[in-house]
């Protein structure tokens, strides 16, 4: 049996994370990115970036937690790092082409992945439960995040989790291939569903 948790992450785990991304979209976007392009993604640089987004971050709204699968026997059972999300207030890269920006009580998922191989654990679920909890600390009314049209699984995740499209569009101009994408939100002031 194991156990899973989230926490923030912690510098160090910057080249754990940089390695789910690339694990993640070299296996659920491989249809839907340029294979070129995911063979490209530097993972040196990637991890920078996210050492960066930890120890450094814009504001003290964005955060990079991490979730974590732990064996249960004993404390000394090993622990793995299998997915993160990164948030914030949203700014321009939440935005669609042409919007006006956001409202400053908009929250934005800046990545949520779960590495494929420890999907189905309910890791997914308890890195966005602890996503809206802060959002909710911190004042947060909304939330957005966006989903490839072409990504049924993490679209109904989030469906299943009370968001919806909000009629938002645009398209990532991937390696000359436009790749469309549809924005998704949620109302943070909503009771929490009982489970």
């Amino acid at each position: 049996m194991a156990l899973g948790y989230v926490r923030p992450a912690r510098p160090d785990e910057a080249g754990d994370i940089a390695r789910i991304q690339l694990s993640t979209w070299r296996t659920a976007y491989r249809r839907l990115i340029p294979r070129q392009v995911l063979d490209e993604l530097d993972p040196g640089w990637l991890t920078e970036r996210w050492r960066e987004a930890i120890s450094a971050p814009p504001s003290p709204r964005h955060r990079v937690l991490i979730a974590i699968e732990q064996a249960e026997s004993g404390s000394e059972a090993p622990a793995h790092p299998v997915g993160f999300i990164a948030t914030g207030p949203a700014d321009e890269a939440a935005l669609a082409p042409g919007e006006e920006p956001l409202p400053a009580d908009v929250a934005a998922i800046t990545d949520l992945l779960v590495e494929p191989r420890w999907g189905r654990r309910g890791h997914g679920s308890r890195l966005l439960s602890a996503g809206v909890d802060l959002w909710r600390e911190d004042g947060f009314r909304t939330a957005v995040g966006w989903a490839y049209e072409r990504d049924p699984a993490t679209r109904g995740f989030l469906a299943s989790a009370g968001w919806e499209p909000d009629g938002a569009r645009r398209a990532l101009d991937v390696d000359d291939l436009l790749v469309p994408q549809l924005r998704l939100h949620v109302d943070l002031t909503a009771e929490p569903q009982a489970g």
